[in-house]
């Protein structure tokens, strides 16, 4: 396995392990060279995902441009490539789970901006902004206000929920 920081041929595994659903191994990979950390995944081949581009044209799927579409997104925030790569594992696990072997970039597109709310809100914004094509400080404010009510509706389930759990404690 060679090097993607220096291109040396000789890199030794640090960990190994099985991904979440067991259909790939991924393992943590130091260079013998330059001490560069890196993760590669072992998996089966299968038989082609082939994504449906907003034109109509197909592409087999790559993974790296969800990947770099990510990086792109969290951009000088504080949102490790370990992350990055686990929410791009996670959907690629999840199109090949599907029984269908073609995926719209529409379907891909939504999976990472679910995954994207949860880690960072910025990230999310950023790659909203790029992959719903925002043209205008209105479609920026209207996402952020959708975004606000969706984290009110969770506070007020949070607090609703600690509530009733205060409750059962002071009667106990």
């Amino acid at each position: 396995m060679k090097c993607p920081n220096c291109g040396f041929s000789e890199t030794r595994v640090v960990d190994s392990r099985p991904t979440k659903l067991n259909t790939a191994i991924r393992r943590r990979r130091q260079c013998e060279n330059c001490k560069f950390k890196f993760t590669t995944f072992e998996k089966i081949e299968s038989a082609p995902l082939i994504v449906v581009k907003k034109n109509g044209s197909n592409q087999v799927f790559d993974r790296n441009k969800i990947y770099r579409g990510l990086v792109r997104a969290a951009e000088k925030r504080n949102i490790s490539k370990e992350v990055l790569s686990k929410i791009v594992e996670e959907i690629e696990e999840h199109i090949r789970l599907g029984s269908e072997y073609e995926v719209t970039t529409r379907q891909i597109g939504d999976m990472v901006m679910k995954r994207l709310a949860t880690v960072d809100e910025v990230a999310y914004i950023r790659f909203a902004s790029v992959y719903r094509e925002f043209s205008s400080i209105d479609m920026f404010l209207a996402e952020l206000q959708s975004m606000s009510r969706k984290n009110k509706k969770k506070r007020t389930k949070l607090k609703r929920f600690d509530n009733t759990n205060t409750r059962e404690k002071i009667n106990d």
